[in-house]
């Protein structure tokens, strides 16, 4: 079992275990913290926006096409993801990010 780091929208630092093979967004959301997730994880919406820390940009696979087209959605950064599209393995052990705010 690893972490990951995640920083809430009032810049509260979390540091959360993980289960491998879990979405990132399933880990923050049963966590309790405020994540919305509406589509479970389907790609068919950008509640789960996070933004990557630049350290781990280039760990995680690229985003799909499907991804970035959600993403076109919101307000993004240039480290913007859905994380219900990250999947944690022990590669992403410490793995940082913060929540986008819930408006984008």
């Amino acid at each position: 079992m690893g972490v990951i780091h995640v920083t809430d929208r009032q810049g509260q630092r979390h540091t959360l275990e993980c289960v491998e093979g879990w979405r990132v967004m399933e880990i923050i959301r049963d966590w309790g913290l405020p994540i919305e997730g509406v589509c479970g994880g389907a790609c068919e919406c950008a509640t789960c926006h996070v933004f990557i820390a630049k350290d781990w940009v280039e760990k995680l696979d690229p985003a799909t096409d499907e991804e970035e087209d959600q993403l076109d959605t919101v307000i993004t950064h240039p480290t913007s993801r859905l994380s219900c599209q990250i999947i944690w393995t022990p590669d992403l052990d410490g793995l940082e990010l913060t929540l986008a705010p819930a408006n984008g």
